[in-house]
């Protein structure tokens, strides 16, 4: 059985590229997820996810609101494809909770609908954390299926071999690739000493990637001021501390060396990244 739903009517697409970010794992300060609802605020349902069959509610349980004593609703999660046109391009946006099961049949499902709806592109968005300052423009890293397919001025990396945990959105983005649909992603670096919180900047950086990369203007609304507002609280909150002034001194000088991190320095920063979550 499918693990998804179309909705009718289907829009007539023209060579449509596809966007994809779940949340949670490589989506360090929900920068990615925030980058996708960004660009699909205002787009239309195309397709829905059995969430059922692929999340654990125990894992991360659904939101109950209860009203004067009384459970009045549950905020199911939801995994839905959304169609919108920014500018002459057809963009299909996925976005949803990371599925917990079920990663090599949504794959191939992904594929079969992707195939449907005349997918011409497939775009994963990541964030991951690493050692790098705030005071500085935001490190993209680029992946591909084959390197002809990253434009001049993006950054492959990283270079070696980096051995993670996997991520479901890794998983589809092979499986796609595998299909001979042609298949990047994106990777905003964000700060490790951001934590969970919202990191702006690195929205920005990859909604600024997906410009360039589609050759279309996506409105931004108020997320640059939002971005330099950020800056200013961390430039406020960092300058109280001594410690944490001569820390940020060294990232700074280590991105001035301007040099790709290595595989085992970034699963450093992310085996890191998990500790502080757990």
């Amino acid at each position: 059985m499918s693990l998804y739903r179309l909705q009718d009517p289907i829009p007539m697409l023209s060579a449509p590229v596809l966007l994809a970010a779940f949340d949670g794992w490589i989506d360090a300060a929900g920068a990615a997820t925030a980058c996708a609802n960004h660009v699909a605020e205002e787009g239309r349902v195309v397709a829905s996810f059995d969430v059922d069959s692929l999340n654990d509610y125990r894992a991360r349980r659904p939101v109950l609101d209860v009203v004067d004593g009384v459970l009045a609703r549950i905020q199911w999660p939801d995994i839905l494809l959304r169609h919108v046109r920014v500018g002459d391009r057809d963009i299909l946006v996925l976005v949803g909770p990371e599925p917990d099961y079920k990663w090599k049949q949504l794959g191939d499902d992904i594929v079969e609908l992707a195939r449907r709806l005349g997918v011409v592109e497939w775009i994963s968005l990541g964030a991951i954390p690493a050692a790098v300052p705030h005071t500085r423009p935001v490190p993209v890293l680029a992946t591909a299926s084959t390197g002809a397919s990253l434009r001049d001025g993006e950054q492959q990396g990283p270079g070696g071999i980096l051995r993670v945990p996997a991520a479901a959105l890794s998983a589809v983005e092979m499986t796609v690739a595998g299909a001979g649909i042609p298949a990047i992603g994106y990777y905003a670096q964000v700060p490790h000493y951001i934590g969970a919180a919202a990191y702006a900047p690195a929205t920005l950086a990859l909604l600024q990637h997906l410009e360039r990369r589609l050759g279309v203007t996506i409105p931004l609304g108020t997320l640059g001021d939002d971005a330099v507002a950020q800056r200013q609280r961390l430039d406020a909150a960092i300058a109280e501390d001594g410690d944490s002034r001569e820390y940020l001194a060294r990232l700074e000088a280590l991105a001035s060396e301007e040099r790709m991190p290595t595989g085992d320095e970034l699963a450093t920063e992310i085996e890191r990244y998990l500790k502080e979550q757990t």
